[in-house]
């Protein structure tokens, strides 16, 4: 499934914009994306298509590609920004963010 058949093509483009130079804040993505405001079932649509290796968990590895998941042009994210993701989502400490972690931190 393309991100474009779950979040409005425009929306992604600004908001890969809106961090293209800045420090990127997941929480503000996801809001300026358009995912704030939707059902848990799509946002759970998301996470599966940025799983890349479908075990069910975002690891670090493919943390550091997430914004390439919403369009080709998204920037690589830097080591410290992965990092500070990766704490914000991962409630239970196992390194790795799962499904129920991912649709908390879009809904916070």
């Amino acid at each position: 499934m393309a991100m474009t058949d779950l979040l409005k093509a425009e929306e992604i483009k600004k908001a890969l914009d809106a961090f293209a130079v800045e420090e990127f804040d997941p929480k503000r993505f996801f809001e300026l994306v358009g995912m704030k405001a939707m059902s848990a079932d799509n946002v759970r649509k998301v996470f599966q298509a940025l799983d890349v290796d479908g075990s069910g968990f975002i690891e670090e590895e493919e943390l550091k590609f997430v914004l390439k998941g919403f369009a080709k042009e998204g920037r690589d994210l830097t080591d410290a920004e992965t990092k500070a993701f990766l704490l914000a989502a991962d409630k239970d400490g196992d390194g790795k963010i799962g499904i129920d972690e991912f649709e908390i931190l879009v809904h916070e």
